[in-house]
């Protein structure tokens, strides 16, 4: 059985309770260097600017910011959760990621959506069509990733982009895996099953999970692919254990969770402002886990 994974998601978003800072220059400076190497990934989110009204917080660019850590801390893989499809051109976000790539040797993960927040979209000038036309798109956006990623003179030609002899040289020695967020049942999560490595999502209950776990599985045999070369992945929210009794019900926790199929954590939690946690995280919580996994 192959042993869970743990991702770190740092915040790139600053506001009060960090003086405005975002949030990701504290960690890399007093967080990460002990907690990373105990970490299977780091993730970043990928927005804009912040969630309060008058735009106060600090909020980082996703890419340069993830560039940035990539070369901080070299023994982690990387991936985004998630991009937002429409801030990019596909050809575009494809080069990116196949540039990171080669240049973090082999450690990118592309971690995309169909993108949500209308608000964002329309500030910076960019169409917001509906949920299904966006998914949709996203499907084609990975089409043309994976074309660019393995062939010399890639060509596509879809409903809503098209390619023609796009080269993005150097290319990848190794295909970056593509981690697909998303939870919708109609289209988004058949999508998964046709085209995603990584599935990345909330888990809300066991029956929710269960039933969008089926669907994924469903789609990705009807696509001629096995359901199990689908890493399934959940984002979790939570303050770092303080004591043992704290590590023993993260534990708990998780462990429920592998036994409903999934193989990867992305950790989000928050703004700790002490290492200490983190290595009892990793003590108590990840090194027992992954000794049975």
């Amino acid at each position: 059985m192959t042993p869970v994974k743990f991702g770190w998601l740092s915040p790139v978003a600053g506001h009060a309770g960090s003086d405005f800072v975002p949030i990701v220059q504290y960690q890399e400076e007093h967080i990460l260097p002990t907690a990373l190497p105990h970490f299977d990934s780091v993730w970043i989110a990928d927005h804009f600017y912040g969630f309060d009204a008058d735009k106060t917080e600090g909020f980082l660019e996703a890419w340069v910011t993830l560039t940035w850590l990539a070369a901080k801390f070299p023994t982690v893989d990387l991936c985004h959760h998630v991009l937002g499809h429409g801030y990019r051109n596909p050809a575009l976000t494809a080069k990116m990621a196949s540039t990171l790539q080669v240049l973090s040797g082999n450690r990118f993960i592309l971690g995309i959506g169909g993108g949500w927040r209308e608000d964002e979209y329309r500030s910076y000038g960019y169409e917001f069509p509906s949920a299904a036309t966006r998914l949709r798109q996203l499907e084609e956006v990975v089409q043309i990733c994976r074309l660019m990623w393995t062939e010399a003179h890639p060509t596509f030609e879809g409903t809503y982009f098209s390619i023609d002899d796009a080269a993005a040289t150097p290319r990848p020695e190794v295909v970056p895996p593509v981690c697909i967020g998303s939870a919708g049942e109609q289209i988004g999560l058949p999508i998964v099953g046709r085209q995603a490595d990584i599935w990345n999502t909330a888990f809300r209950s066991d029956d929710d999970y269960a039933r969008k776990r089926g669907i994924v599985a469903d789609a990705a045999e009807a696509a001629g692919r096995d359901p199990g070369d689908i890493t399934c992945c959940v984002t979790v929210g939570g303050d770092l254990p303080e004591t043992d009794a704290d590590s023993d019900a993260w534990r708990e926790r998780l462990e429920h969770l592998v036994g409903q199929g999934v193989g990867y954590f992305v950790m989000d939690f928050g703004h700790p402002l002490d290492a200490e946690p983190a290595l009892r995280f990793a003590e108590q919580v990840m090194t027992p886990m992954r000794a049975n996994g």
